[in-house]
């Protein structure tokens, strides 16, 4: 089995002038989100070894709430706050080793430019939206892209 790695946007968030950015919190609709995509992953069999977060509060909830349908405790990551990129994402898979899945929860336009980086694909990723990569060294596949619509209908949301 090849490595994969799954990258989890923040869910919806407070307003831009509500405060800080890095104090943002999520919404009524972010935590339901959140917990849609753990419950989707758990949903669909994905068994995550490693979790890591922006500390961005709304990352951090995000995975926190996304994580407890997944009984794995995220660990902050200080790149994931903004500028995480493709080195970063196969530093982390390079200290989970062989075979491993790990989830990152982050900020846009990083996991999308990571995807594009490591499997070439161009997508938009939502907020509250899954996207996830095989790889084999520093070439990756997409093998996934879902939308908070369609998690919400993994998870039974």
């Amino acid at each position: 089995m090849a490595q994969q790695l799954w990258l989890l946007r923040h869910g919806e968030a407070e307003p831009h002038d509500a405060r800080p950015d890095d104090d943002r919190q999520l919404t009524d609709r972010g935590r339901a989100q959140s917990r849609a995509a753990g419950a989707a992953l758990a949903a669909l069999k994905v068994e995550i070894h490693l979790a890591f977060t922006s500390p961005k509060v709304r990352a951090r909830d995000t995975a926190l709430l996304a994580c407890q349908a997944l009984g794995v405790e995220p660990i902050e990551h200080e790149p994931l706050a903004g500028g995480f990129d493709a080195d970063d994402a196969l530093g982390l898979m390079a200290a989970a080793g062989a075979d491993q899945r790990v989830l990152v929860v982050g900020h846009e336009p990083d996991l999308s430019q990571v995807v594009y980086d490591l499997g070439g694909g161009r997508i938009d990723m939502k907020k509250g939206g899954i996207a996830a990569l095989r790889l084999d060294g520093r070439r990756g596949e997409l093998i996934v892209l879902l939308r908070p619509r369609e998690i919400d209908r993994i998870a039974g949301s």
